[in-house]
């Protein structure tokens, strides 16, 4: 199985070195974009990647590292404009198409599962750490949840 892992301010150099290596212009990159337009807003996503990376695994050994990439969004809702860079961890160079769907998936999971768990049943604020009980507890929240999508 490849990853796609986020990158995020706390992982100190490593962040910062793709960061900026992502952010210069003179950095060759594989790039798409597209334009959605739904539920009141216009969100264009920009994806590049980049495989040229063998300086970053020589400074920071990242186990089964292949490429690096970023994805822009620039979303317009009621006349205001935002726009949010994350960039990635690669474990294969897909071309920038590609990888704009699987960071797009992940974020299908997390609106359909995740964020139900956490908010419609509280998971995050459960405090059962004993024994098998918060793995018990967990498969009966997920078995609710699919009986109440049949």
């Amino acid at each position: 199985a490849d990853y796609a892992l986020a990158l995020k301010g706390n992982q100190g150099n490593l962040y910062n070195d793709v960061q900026a290596f992502l952010d210069d212009p003179d950095t060759p990159l594989d790039t798409v974009e597209t334009t959605d337009g739904d539920h009141g807003r216009i969100e264009v996503r920009t994806a590049s990647v980049s495989a040229d990376i063998d300086w970053l695994q020589d400074a920071h050994k990242w186990p089964g590292l292949e490429a690096v990439g970023k994805i822009v969004s620039t979303r317009e809702i009621g006349g205001k404009t935002s726009t949010e860079t994350r960039y990635y961890l690669l474990s294969a160079a897909f071309p920038a198409a590609r990888f704009n769907t699987i960071v797009r998936s992940h974020w299908a999971v997390e609106n359909s599962l995740h964020w139900v768990l956490d908010v419609t049943m509280n998971e995050d604020q459960l405090r059962n750490r004993l024994d098998h009980g918060p793995e018990n507890l967990a498969m009966l929240r997920h078995l609710a949840l699919n009986v109440a999508k049949l």
